[in-house]
This record gives C-alpha cells, structure tokens and sequence, in this order.
C-alpha cells in the first residue's frame, strides 16, 4: 500500500527508515502487532540488498558446521570480532533463511535437489546460497511483494528522513554522554511536494544502509551516503569502527561510471584467476588461499600491483570457469560483459577495486537497539561486532535477517509500554531561501569522494589523513553554513551526510594505531592484535 503523509504531523507504533532486506524484513514481523511506516528516500527496490549478488552464506550441509563458520569468520575479521555476536549469527541464521525461503526467495538448487552452495574467498567450505547472480534482487522482490501485500504497512516513496527527533528539538541540551537519550520519530522531506512532516513513532528503525558514495568508486547505489549514521551522529549516539570500510576487489573497470558493476566472488570460487597487467598470476605472493583470499588481503594486493606497474586495473581471468558454469550461474555478469565488448569465455576482464560495505557504523546491542533508547538500526548501517576489521563474503545479508529478527522481538515486548511524545515543535526554516547555485553542492561533493578516495582509501598514513581531515573540515564549515540558509533539497542533506561519515573514517582511523583488517596505514606496517 502506498500513502501520502497529508498532515504536517503522523503518529505510527513503527517507523522504518529504509527498504532493503533489513528494513522490510523487520517490518514484516513487527506488523503481525502493530502499524508500520517504511520511508524510503528514492523506490523501494533502490538499495544496496538489490544489487548483492553473490549470496547469504549459511551452514546448510555437512561437512561444513557452525564451529567452521565461526572460526571463518574470525580469521577474516582480524580477531576483532565479537565472538559471542558471531557465534549468535551463525547459529540463528540457518533458521532466518529458512524463513525468506517461505516468503518465497528462491535459491539455486542442483539436480539433485540440494542447494547449489558457492565458496567465496574466505570461507573453508561451501556454505553460500545464491540466486544465479542476483541474489539480493531475488530477495528484495520476494520482500516487497510481501510488505505490498500486508495491510499494517505503508510504504512511502521519495520520502527522505532528514534527522531523527530527540530531546534535543524540544530545548533540552544534549551531549554524547548524556543518559537516556530517546527517540521519538523523524522529520521527513516528501521530495515530490517539497514539503516536511513530523513523523512520531514508538520504535524506529534505521535500515539506510552504508557510505560507498563518500568514494568516487563504489558498487553501492547512488542513494546510499551515510544517511543513518550521520543522523545518530548529530543526535549524539555512538559510531564504532568507521575506519574499516571494505573494498570489493574486482569491480568492472570503466573509468566513466561512478557506480561500477560488481564482479561477484563467487566467480574466482569458480576458477577465475586474477591476473596483472601483464596477464601474470599474483596473488600467491600475497597469500597461499591466492584469489580466494579473505577481501581485504586481495584488495590490498591488487593496489600493490596497480601501483607498482602504474595500470589503472587488472584483470581477472574467467576463461578458466566452465562455459555452462559462466553462462548459466553468471548470466548478468556474462551479459555485462558482452554489452561491454567483453568476451568472458575467451578474454581477460579489467577489474579495479570499488568502495563496497563499510563494517562499522551505529554501536547496536544483541537486540539492535542503539545507544539512544527507541532507535534501532540493523543491516550495514549498525556495527554489531560481527564482521571485526574486515566483513566474511555474503555475511551481510544474513547479520540482516538475524538483527532484523532480534530487534522485531525486542521492540514488540516493549511497543505496549511506550506513548508518543507529545509537542514536539513542527519543522522550522523560518528566514531560509532556496539554493540557487547547485554548483556549491556538485563542487564540494566532489571534492569530498577526491578527498576520501585519494587519503583514506585501501592505503593510508598519518600525513595523508592529517591532510584530507584538514580539507574536509573547510567542506563541513562552508556546507553548514550554505544549509542553514538554504530551503532543504536532498542533495545539501546527502552533502551534509557524506561530509559527516568522511569525517568519522578519518577520524577513527587516525585513533587506530595500527595495520590490521581493511585499515592498512603504512605508518604502522606490522599487523597487531590480530591473534586469537
């Protein structure tokens, strides 16, 4: 069902900000109670979920079993983890993909009725459910038909959240260390009417997913630009470990596309082989596991090679995967390639690594509940401590379903306790004008993805760092004072939100003395902590 919000103010049990697989699942459970609001700034099918195509990695058959998933997991986030979060993952999620399943997700199967599970770098065995290759489109198909269907559920399109409401709007000073901050909803900007409404709410869960656009490069959609965690940064909650953002190793390279096209891992679990400018392989240099190296180590070893040849790519070599395998388990990828003048069967594809899933982001409990009471956040928006320094391949996708479930639980068996809170003032922007130079928006936008892309990418150092914090702290002043004038538009608040997650990269990653998982510094080259 879709709506329009007609008042300047809602009340709603549940607001859900976001509409990929963490979002739409929540919803989905806490309407078997009470009513629910999903906002979702472009259409419901834009998200990151939408475009994951390699999987949702589960334990599923023998010989694999939690014990190795675990320890799997373990050894690619650097020890970092949270090994009680891990173990709590592992060991629900079997059950959650049993329940896409019976929303209708369908996964590939073999001939003989067992499921076609993929092996991404990584992982010590086969344990990744998939569809073909687009695996989360399969899964966000499934879960809109689902929340379409429900009548406790409005959806609401082109409907972006500007901040969410705390103590803070109703007078009262609030810092990071202020106890009991609360949350009672957002102030949300319907881009079609140009107009702002106070949305109350119960419960409210952040499901915005990542940051990928603070990078030039970056397989993430264009709508995903740190909105949620800067929304809870300004309101004072907690961000953890924003200095670990993964780099998908082998995007498609074409230097004119900002948003590049994922090459799934799945591939090299296939037999694809990276390959270097020179069509050599390199990635035993670097690693025994060679291209099926946890993500963080090829990343690393693919801008070694790029750097110390001076290419702008490498390759990776699917001539090696059977035909019938890259046709019919890769068809997109196939296509892609083709359309691209590419013949995968007989030709080297150029890859280039691409900003891709950020591993910290809002401090969540076992049940997802943030620091500030009534704010949830699941899905890669939340760091709950299970992917450590760096994310296992197709982890994401099932800490969703498993969050999604646990906050849906929580929030339930406190809804009936909770009221709305009552006068909080409407939207103020008295004394504001519209923007009438968009050029001050493109310009710092830019110079923020420049920024970011060339001092806090795969490699960095304190001086690199010193230098893009010193930038991005020019960028936050003018754009602040630009916001304050200017009537809002998405684009300000989304420049405002990269500009904010830019600084938070930075600024963790200056704290973090040392080497280990996807923050490479090469002030301090010897990996630390990373033991078990």
């Amino acid at each position: 069902m879709y709506f329009t919000l007609r008042k300047m103010e809602k009340r709603i049990d549940f607001l859900v900000i976001g509409s990929g697989i963490a979002g739409l699942s929540f919803a989905l459970k806490v309407a078997e109670k009470s009513s629910v609001f999903v906002i979702t700034k472009s259409k419901l099918d834009d998200t990151a979920t939408a475009y994951a195509q390699g999987g949702i990695a589960a334990v599923t058959y023998e010989p694999d079993s939690f014990e190795k998933h675990v320890a799997d997991t373990l050894d690619a986030g650097s020890y970092l983890n949270h090994k009680e979060i891990v173990k709590i993952v592992v060991e629900e999620g079997p059950s959650r993909v049993k329940e896409l399943i019976q929303w209708g997700a369908s996964f590939d199967k073999t001939r003989k009725g067992t499921y076609n599970l993929h092996r991404e770098g990584g992982h010590s065995e086969n344990r990744v459910l998939h569809h073909k290759d687009n695996t989360g489109e399969e899964i966000q198909k499934t879960l809109i038909k689902q929340v379409k269907q429900h009548p406790n559920i409005s959806l609401f399109e082109d409907h972006f959240a500007i901040d969410i409401i705390t103590q803070h709007h109703m007078g009262m000073l609030i810092k990071r260390n202020t106890p009991d901050i609360e949350c009672y909803g957002a102030y949300v900007f319907d881009k079609k009417k140009k107009k702002i409404f106070t949305v109350l709410a119960k419960a409210t869960l952040l499901a915005t997913g990542g940051c990928g656009n603070v990078y030039l490069n970056t397989t993430n959609p264009d709508v995903i630009t740190g909105d949620g965690i800067a929304m809870t940064y300004r309101a004072k909650g907690i961000v953890e470990n924003m200095e670990f953002m993964q780099f998908h190793p082998t995007a498609l390279y074409y230097p004119k596309a900002s948003q590049t096209f994922l090459i799934t891992e799945a591939l090299r679990g296939s037999g694809a082989i990276l390959r270097n400018i020179k069509g050599d392989a390199f990635m035993e240099k670097y690693d025994a596991r060679g291209s099926l190296a946890p993500r963080d180590i090829v990343a690393r070893a693919i801008d070694s090679e790029m750097k110390n040849s001076g290419s702008d790519h490498v390759f990776l070599d699917a001539t090696t995967v059977d035909a019938n395998i890259l046709k019919n388990e890769f068809p997109n990828i196939y296509k892609k390639c083709q359309n691209m003048g590419i013949d995968p069967l007989t030709e080297f594809i150029p890859v280039v690594p691409a900003a891709h899933y950020l591993c910290g982001g809002i401090m969540v409990n076992q049940n997802s509940e943030s620091s500030i009471h009534r704010l949830y956040a699941v899905g890669e928006v939340a760091h709950t401590g299970l992917h450590g320094a760096n994310r296992l391949a197709s982890n994401s996708l099932l800490e969703a379903v498993v969050f999604s479930d646990r906050a849906a639980k929580h929030a339930l068996k406190n809804i009936d306790s909770v009221n709305w809170q009552e006068n909080i003032p409407k939207w103020d922007d008295e004394g504001t004008t519209p923007n009438e130079e968009m050029i001050l928006i493109t310009q710092s936008w830019k110079e923020t993805q420049s920024i970011m892309s060339n001092y806090v990418g795969i490699v960095r150092s304190n001086l690199r760092m010193k230098r893009a914090l010193d930038r991005l702290e020019i960028l936050y002043r003018e754009t602040e004072d630009l916001y304050k004038k200017s009537k809002v538009t998405v684009k300000i608040c989304e420049l405002r939100n990269l500009i904010n997650v830019g600084y938070l990269i930075i600024k963790m990653a200056k704290q973090r003395k040392e080497s280990i998982g996807l923050h490479c510094n090469i002030d301090y080259p010897k990996k630390l902590n990373a033991t078990k």
